[in-house]
Parts: C-alpha cells; sequence; structure tokens
C-alpha cells in the first residue's frame, strides 16, 4: 500500500501543482528562408535549421535561445543577434552543403512567437 504522499499516490497526484505551457518558447518568430539563383524563396526544412540550432556545432552561446518549430521557422529570444544570425547560418549552411553556389539566405523577423 503506498504511503498518502508518494508520488505513486491518487493523493499526491491531486495536490501536486499543474503546469502549463504555452505552444511558443520564445518572444520572436524569425523567417528562414532559402533564396535560389532566379530569386525565389523556399522555407529552409526544420532538418537543417536544427542542425545550426544545436550547440555542439556552432559552439557560440549566443544562439541557444533559438528553437526550431517549423520548415523556415525559428524562435529566437531577444538576446539573439539578427545581425550575427543570418551571416553564420548561411555560413553553415554552405560548409553542410545544404546551399548551391548562388543561393543564399534570407532570415527575417515575422512577429512575436503567439
Amino acid at each position: 500500500m503506498p504511503r498518502p504522499w508518494s508520488r505513486n499516490s491518487r493523493a499526491f497526484a491531486a495536490r501536486s501543482p499543474r503546469f502549463h505551457y504555452s505552444e511558443d518558447m520564445f518572444a520572436r518568430r524569425l523567417s528562414i528562408l532559402r533564396i535560389d539563383t532566379s530569386g525565389g524563396r523556399h522555407p529552409c526544412p526544420i532538418g537543417w535549421i536544427d542542425n545550426f540550432a544545436m550547440r555542439n556545432f556552432t559552439n557560440d552561446a549566443v544562439f541557444d535561445d533559438t528553437l526550431p518549430v517549423a520548415d523556415g521557422v525559428l524562435e529566437a529570444g531577444s538576446r539573439v543577434p539578427l545581425e550575427r544570425l543570418q551571416p553564420a547560418m548561411e555560413d553553415w549552411f554552405r560548409r553542410k552543403s545544404y546551399l548551391k553556389p548562388g543561393e543564399g539566405l534570407e532570415v527575417v523577423e515575422i512577429g512575436g512567437a503567439d
């Protein structure tokens, strides 16, 4: 028989605080687009963005406050400098051969995370 306040008891579950999380993690939502050689814009796959966002790859703490959420969408904290993010992502995508010669990357804030 479990103790009245053990973690497995119903009494504990009934009295434990309930946590409610919003779906959004960070204050800003960014659009991450690959620009092809003809000027067409295409959302970058979430796998590319996630690969960049992993700290053990970038080794730069300034990008810790980022969260890939969908193809072409990255949420970021207010401390993430866009003027450093775009060139760092473009450099990483080129080193991984995600971007072909002549292609570019566009990183634009599309509003706060709602």
